[in-house]
């Protein structure tokens, strides 16, 4: 049975994997001021634009009509999962659910699930590709759906900001704590919580201390490396995110890596120079 795939921008899902397994992304507006940026816009040049502006980009949901049509795009007969960002962090999992209703009071035939992740970024680009895997050889939405929500479950998320100036825009950390810490150089090592919300772990002295104190938290779980996928991602920073999965492969020899910059959306709050792992 064929199973459509669409997930939104917050999961920064590589190209790669949209084209392989067919994966649609729902992009959410960000605005510069008034400027409403084109979906088209490549990580680089976001991020350029973003160093220039004196205020952050504006972030938003967005409308279930969106959703709408992208469903009816699916041609008959193929079912529709769709895996959301944190509904925690953002509308887009209502909107969904939203559109989902509208298709089935349209009268569409295919059948359709929506999921909140409770996950984004590089949690969500592990589950997203995952899920891309799976849909070639479940025989049913609902046995995808299930392994999905699972692995949503088990995905363990982490990353480090190399700036808090983004944060402290943004309003996520007060202006003063954030001077204290740029001062004595205070880097935060954070996870997606069970809830799909963003929670201190701890604070380290420096980048390369944060850096590792991330990568010890793969000690926590077992692996089948024959089978096993770890997702790492990037705030404009490729050449440490490589430096990173060397070191992670040297002692952890997944099979699969789905390496990936962080787009517009995640990229708006985390800064240049972040770096997430999730296993």
């Amino acid at each position: 049975m064929a199973i459509k795939i669409i997930t939104d921008s917050g999961s920064d899902l590589p190209r790669e994997y949209m084209e392989k397994y067919n994966i649609s992304v729902i992009h959410l507006p960000v605005h510069f001021q008034h400027e409403l940026m084109p979906e088209d816009t490549d990580a680089e040049t976001f991020y350029a634009k973003m160093r220039e502006s004196k205020e952050l980009p504006t972030t938003a949901s967005p409308s279930p009509m969106v959703f709408l049509e992208k469903f009816i795009e699916v041609e008959a007969g193929t079912d529709i999962l769709v895996i959301c960002m944190s509904a925690n962090i953002s509308s887009t999992y209502q909107a969904a659910m939203i559109a989902m209703e509208m298709y089935k009071d349209e009268g569409h035939t295919n059948a359709i699930e929506v999921i909140d992740s409770k996950n984004f970024s590089g949690g969500l680009s592990l589950i997203v590709a995952m899920a891309g895997k799976w849909s070639l050889t479940c025989s049913s939405l609902l046995e995808l759906k299930e392994k999905v929500v699972q692995q949503s479950q088990d995905v363990q998320a982490y990353f480090t900001l190399d700036t808090l100036e983004n944060v402290i825009k943004g309003g996520r950390l007060s202006r003063l704590s954030g001077a204290v810490a740029s001062v004595l150089n205070i880097k935060l090592l954070l996870k997606i919580s069970d809830e799909g919300t963003v929670e201190v772990v701890e604070k380290t002295r420096g980048l390369p201390k944060a850096l590792a104190r991330l990568l010890a938290r793969l000690e926590e779980k077992q692996y089948d490396y024959e089978k096993a996928v770890v997702a790492i991602v990037h705030s404009n920073c490729e050449k440490l995110a490589l430096e990173i999965k060397e070191r992670i492969l040297e002692k952890y020899p997944f099979k699969e890596v789905v390496f990936s910059n962080m787009g517009p959306i995640m990229g708006t709050y985390a800064g240049e120079g972040g770096i997430g792992v999730a296993f």
